[in-house]
């Protein structure tokens, strides 16, 4: 079992913060897993905190079997990323875990101001699945079994949100 990322930071990546941060933290979430809710306050506390020392990156890593709208809220966060808006789609699905449903993910799109018609069509595009799966494979050959997890640099974290948090505040010059 791996404990490092792999692949690395991409291009393919959603990323928030400079590729010259000295800490690079990546998440593999689910949109519909409790932990990762209460994570999402702290995970933005840490990059205003942090600010420019932190690069965050997230990946999707559907826990389909016991969320029902994990893999729907993926795609949807997808959809949103094709219009410049996957940031905007991960915060409000985030902040409004308990709306989760089809009918909540197409308010939650218009909401943050998508073309619906364009989102409509994107949704049932075969090639967001598949982007969502190649996150969630990527993951499992990082050695990924739950959600949230936490890569520092590559390396897995071994702890929640607030235990990052603390680790970060304690190193607070980590190389």
């Amino acid at each position: 079992m791996s404990n490092h990322l792999k692949p690395e930071v991409s291009s393919h990546d959603h990323v928030q913060g400079s590729a010259k941060a000295s800490i690079e933290i990546v998440e593999y979430g689910d949109y519909q897993c409790p932990s990762c809710g209460v994570a999402f306050p702290v995970l933005k506390e840490i990059q205003e905190k942090f600010g420019q020392q932190i690069r965050f990156v997230f990946r999707n890593f559907p826990l389909s079997e016991s969320h029902e709208f994990a893999m729907p809220a993926a795609v949807a966060s997808e959809a949103a990323a094709l219009q410049d808006k996957f940031w905007e789609m991960h915060d409000i699905i985030f902040e409004n875990q308990n709306l989760l449903s089809n009918e909540g993910l197409f308010k939650m799109a218009s909401g943050i101001g998508l073309d619906i018609e364009q989102f409509k069509e994107d949704i049932q595009n075969p090639q967001l699945e598949q982007k969502v799966e190649s996150d969630f494979e990527s993951g499992i050959r990082s050695g990924v079994n739950g959600t949230p997890s936490f890569f520092v640099n590559g390396t897995k974290f071994d702890g929640d949100a607030q235990d990052l948090m603390d680790m970060l505040t304690e190193n607070s010059s980590i190389e």
